[in-house]
């Protein structure tokens, strides 16, 4: 029976809740985790769970908008914490901190592994897979040519780290607020190269001339491929968790070579990538290019060469010229071409209208914003800065019009109102949601919604939050638009891209020297920023090429890339359907925009068949190519190089055959036959079947259809051979060729593409 004092306690509840909820008008809702003290439930409650359901259905706001779930109460807790998770707005959260036996309560942030979220979202964990099958890249050395680094980064301590290993030839060197006291085991090596710059720009001053970061590019990159692990990430509440690298125990090494306003020349890149490669890394990234060339006259192409022959993996962004065929960037045969998509996680912000309907748009908005509810002006066009002016502790409504959404957001700043809501059919980019001032920026479906309110209503109200991140969104991932598509124009017999990875909207550490955002009146700094590219792909492919080496150190660099793309994730997004383009009504993407598909580590790690080349083999693709003994000789360093099989058809992961001779007849047929040899590096005794997708307008066959391997490291060749007419009336058909092993524990997949794409005079 309860005693009169415990009554008086469930009276006090009800009616400070009752008296403080009256007080407020509709709000929007958040979950959150409330700690409470167990040793005060009042003893009518006959278990934890019934006082929580009381005490949440006591404190409801029957003015809040309804939650998205049918109960508020989410969960109640008894074993791991004492308490519950609820829906709760903020008037309801104020008068829970009023309640007997309230403790404390935190927003329900996600506690995932994120680097990006993108180390998760690739399937990585703790527990199993490919970090504790490598431990965690431990030993490997990635050395990334870039902006810079900032060595007191959370990402770059050394907890946990193995020691510098002893074939490490590099250093620190000292240089401006630089010194070699600032490397520890994570970051071992950090030189600067920046005479090209100098003599090129003999009147300018080098900023910051050090490895130090002055730009924050590469201390993103950088911590990207094998950063540390950070708690409390974020960029100003967006995208909170742990961060990390793909190879988190890997070390790093940083070779600054862009300068002022982002500069840089093939002499640094060149000597940069020398530097690397004496002093021994084993992984090189590169998010840097120098656009259109021939081989032998692209530094990149031509010191990677030489580290490929030293056993070096070089991944390198393909670029951010695209949608169109052609663009790609860094499409040497003996790098790995990385293209970016995007992953299942978006930022955003809320508009909550007093009717309770949420709209959530794009945002990026660092500042703060009070929830609280504020009238709503609809202007139209936002023109008159006199009513602007007139309306500041307002929130005003734009629309796209006469006057150009630039032209408004520039009106609506320099009047310094509340916050805006535009309205568009345009589709806003990062430059637009990380905006200065509260900004939510809508189509204009979410925009008629808001214009019907405001004009139905006598007293229009709305909210605007911010700081929002969601997780799991589908379909992900996408191609993303701007990433460089091919077919490479200076090697067009390898299919390039090789491979996607996460670029979109990427957390990575940053310098805070530079301002993670810029407006007119202010500057935001901050430890992490979030950026989008193949800059940030790249990465991404050299964490995971590391932790691939550090399960087989004696695997040679196309080994690894064999590994990378022939395991990737079947090109299908989170819903189970083919990838698709973040453009073009989301059209299917093909292997010309994303390679082989999205990589998958866990995979990679266990191939089973792996397609290897030497540097004589790749020798021989540029003899098949016709260049000169003069142009090779400048990509080998080699004088004596022989030119021993030239052919077109490198032993390689992927296909592209070429069906566009225009002045043929499409009805005229033509048989392209392509050479592989797989080499067995999974169980000793295995067999594998060929399995083919069609492929429209084409004849696809494998000779022969089985492969039967009797110990490990055997090797057995097959041919693909196609068949189709001279000229294909589409632009891009493709499929794909599994070898399945027969326990079913293998598959070794490579993308076909037929295209008639014409390809201009490099």
């Amino acid at each position: 029976m309860a005693s009169a004092n415990d009554l008086k306690i469930l009276c006090f509840i009800t009616f400070t809740i009752s008296y403080l909820t009256s007080n407020y008008s509709a709000q929007s809702a958040d979950t959150y985790i409330v700690h409470m003290d167990s040793s005060t439930m009042p003893k009518p409650f006959s278990s934890h769970h019934t006082w929580f359901s009381a005490i949440v259905s006591a404190i409801s706001d029957d003015s809040a908008p309804p939650p998205t779930t049918t109960n508020k109460l989410i969960y109640s807790y008894t074993s791991s914490i004492h308490g519950f998770s609820a829906i709760l707005t903020p008037s309801e959260l104020e008068s829970l901190k009023n309640t007997p036996g309230y403790l404390s309560s935190t927003p329900d942030f996600p506690l995932k592994l994120h680097t990006t979220h993108t180390p998760q979202f690739l399937g990585l964990s703790y527990d199993n897979g490919a970090w504790p099958a490598s431990s965690y890249g431990d030993g490997v050395i990635i050395g990334v040519v870039d902006t810079g680094v900032w060595p007191e980064s959370e990402s770059l301590k050394d907890n946990g780290m193995s020691e510098v290993p002893a074939r490490w030839k590099g250093e620190c060197e000292t240089g401006t607020q630089f010194n070699s006291s600032l490397c520890n085991k994570k970051l071992i090596g950090a030189r600067f190269f920046n005479k090209g710059f100098t003599a090129n720009n003999p009147n300018s001053n080098t900023v910051m001339s050090s490895c130090r970061d002055a730009d924050g590019h590469g201390t993103h990159t950088s911590s990207t491929a094998a950063g540390s692990f950070v708690n409390g990430a974020s960029y100003f509440g967006y995208g909170s968790g742990v961060a990390s690298g793909l190879a988190p125990r890997a070390h790093l090494a940083m070779y600054k070579v862009v300068w002022n306003l982002s500069q840089v020349y093939s002499s640094d890149v060149l000597a940069a990538i020398d530097r690397a490669i004496q002093d021994g890394v084993d992984i090189l990234s590169l998010s840097l290019g120098l656009g259109g060339s021939q081989l032998n006259e692209n530094p990149i192409s031509i010191a990677c060469f030489t580290a490929m022959e030293k056993g070096i993996f070089v991944a390198a962004s393909a670029g951010n010229s695209g949608p169109l065929f052609g663009t790609i960037e860094n499409g040497a045969p003996w790098l790995v071409t990385v293209g970016a998509g995007t992953i299942d996680r978006e930022f955003h912000g809320v508009l909550t209208l007093g009717d309770g309907v949420r709209i959530s748009f794009p945002s990026l908005y660092p500042g703060d914003c009070s929830p609280k509810a504020k009238p709503l002006v609809f202007l139209d066009g936002c023109e008159s800065m006199e009513i602007l002016e007139r309306v500041q502790d307002k929130i005003v409504v734009c629309r796209d019009g006469l006057m150009s959404i630039d032209d408004q957001i520039d009106n609506v700043r320099n009047s310094k109102v509340l916050a805006a809501v535009f309205i568009s059919n345009f589709s806003f980019s990062d430059f637009y949601t990380r905006s200065e001032f509260p900004a939510a920026f809508i189509g204009i479906m979410d925009g008629k919604t808001v214009i019907d309110y405001i004009n139905k209503s006598s007293d229009p109200i709305g909210s605007t939050e911010f700081q929002k991140t969601a997780l799991g969104t589908k379909p992900a991932p996408k191609v993303d638009a701007y990433s460089s598509r091919g077919p490479f124009a200076y090697c067009p017999s390898v299919l390039k891209p090789d491979i996607l990875a996460p670029g979109t909207s990427v957390l990575a550490s940053w310098s805070p020297l530079s301002p993670v955002f810029a407006g007119h009146d202010r500057q935001w700094f901050g430890s992490f920023n979030i950026l989008s590219g193949t800059s940030m792909a790249a990465p991404h492919v050299a964490g995971v090429a590391a932790l691939v080496r550090a399960a087989h150190p004696d695997w040679s660099p196309a080994a690894i890339r064999s590994a990378i793309m022939t395991t990737t994730t079947d090109s299908m997004d989170n819903t189970m359907n083919p990838i698709k383009n973040n453009l073009n009504l989301n059209s299917p993407a093909t292997p010309l925009d994303m390679g082989a598909g999205l990589i998958n580590p866990n995979k990679a790690l266990e191939p089973g068949l792996i397609y290897n080349a030497t540097a004589q083999d790749y020798i021989n693709l540029l003899c098949g190519m016709k260049l000169t003994k003069r142009e090779i000789q400048v990509i080998t360093r080699a004088s004596s190089h022989k030119c021993l099989n030239p052919s077109l058809d490198l032993n390689y992961p992927s296909f592209i055959a070429y069906f566009n001779d225009v002045g043929s007849s499409p009805n005229e047929p033509i048989v392209q036959v392509f050479s592989r040899t797989l080499t067995n590096v999974g169980e000793g005794g295995s067999s594998y079947t060929a399995k083919l997708t069609p492929m429209e307008g084409l004849k696809v066959k494998v000779v022969p259809r089985k492969l039967v391997f009797s110990h490990k490291y055997e090797k057995l060749s097959y041919k693909l051979i196609l068949e189709g007419p001279k000229w294909m009336e589409e632009d891009v058909v493709h499929g794909h060729l599994s070898w399945v092993s027969s326990d079913g524990k293998y598959m070794v997949r490579s993308p076909i593409v037929a295209t008639s794409i014409i390809l201009g005079d490099p």
